[in-house]
């Protein structure tokens, strides 16, 4: 079976994997687009698994103010090198993550840093463990691990503050 140049520009777009990856994948799957992007999101996870004890120096600190300036956040996120940082795609995780941190309020980055004693679910407290505010049927972390198979390299969110008037 050939698979068209639209279905393979199609699931680029929707996943930003590489032209020869989707073209791979789609001829495995026999032209299901749907099925094709979950092995590539399930591939990614795998590369970022692998990615995840790289050192990570470089980044951006990026904030969100809300409208009406009583809620901000800013957040640090870092990758390998400055390369990926100065990416649009690095930026749009990095501002997205501090719109994350602004609406949920999260207390701590990953389920790590979570004491015994805290009482609330993590996914109310740790933001990697949130649903995603933009699609909730996605985590953050499942977020970053798509950003990490993307930008191909470790990503990792170092910390945030928020900030609410009156709190």
């Amino acid at each position: 079976m050939t698979t068209s140049t639209q279905t393979v520009k199609e699931l680029r777009q929707l996943t930003g994997a590489g032209i020869l990856e989707c073209k791979r994948v789609l001829d495995e799957v026999g032209g299901d687009l749907q099925k094709a992007a979950e092995v590539l999101r399930e591939r990614g996870l795998a590369k970022a698994a692998g990615k995840a004890t790289r050192e990570t120096r470089e980044g951006l600190v990026d904030s969100y103010i809300h409208n009406g300036n009583r809620v901000g956040a800013l957040v640090e996120v870092n990758c390998e090198s400055d390369f990926v940082a100065k990416t649009p795609n690095f930026r749009e995780l990095t501002h997205n993550l501090a719109m994350q941190v602004a609406a949920m309020a999260p207390r701590y980055v990953d389920k790590e840093d979570v004491p015994d004693s805290e009482e609330k679910p993590l996914t109310e407290v740790c933001l990697m463990e949130q649903p995603y505010i933009r699609d909730p049927s996605r985590t953050v972390r499942e977020l970053v691990q798509e950003a990490i198979a993307r930008l191909g390299e470790n990503i990792r969110v170092r910390q945030f503050i928020r900030y609410a008037l009156g709190e």
